[in-house]
């Protein structure tokens, strides 16, 4: 009785050995760098998935007087004041899309908590670690200093944007007129 057990087991385990060929044998995974996709004026970009606390719709806000164009307004986010800046405005650019459409991707890093607005969010990108390449000259002119490299996919270019790099800068920091 136990021989047909030990029978059966053994069956099992030849099948299951049969399944497993085509798949990675350890060492041979593909590693990936994932990130929340966005657009920007038709460019598509990557934030780092640890730069990015959430995603939102942009929210009802209030406006401020004396500040820079680019700094929308404050909101009220469950009990939590909220800088909303406009990604495309601070620099020098006009979005195509009616602000109901865009999204805002919100950043909580220490002292900086604050909403960017960008086009549209395009959920969570995977690439493979091998395909990053340090070119970034597809990027407009004036956001490369805040780009560290790209990936390409389906004959696209996708940024990585450092949101750190962005909330570190002297100008956005200083977002009174």
């Amino acid at each position: 009785m136990a021989a047909k057990g030990f029978i059966k087991l053994l069956e099992i385990a030849e099948r299951s050995r049969q399944r497993t060929i085509g798949l990675p044998i350890d060492g041979q995974a593909v590693e990936y760098w994932s990130g929340i996709g966005f657009t920007l004026d038709g460019q598509y970009f990557l934030a780092a998935m640890g730069e990015v606390s959430e995603v939102l719709a942009v929210p009802r806000y209030t406006h401020v007087p004396g500040v820079k164009s680019w700094m929308k307004g404050i909101a009220n986010v469950r009990g939590r004041l909220l800088p909303i800046m406009d990604m495309l405005g601070y620099f020098n650019r006009v979005s195509s899309l009616h602000e109901h459409r865009r999204r805002l991707l919100v950043i909580d890093q220490g002292d900086i908590f604050s909403g960017l607005v960008v086009d549209e969010i395009l959920g969570m990108q995977h690439f493979p670690v091998q395909d990053y390449s340090s070119d970034a000259s597809h990027v407009h002119a004036e956001l490369r200093s805040f780009v560290q490299g790209a990936f390409r996919r389906d004959d696209k270019d996708w940024a990585i944007f450092s949101l750190a790099r962005l909330v570190e800068d002297p100008q956005f920091l200083q977002a009174s007129a």
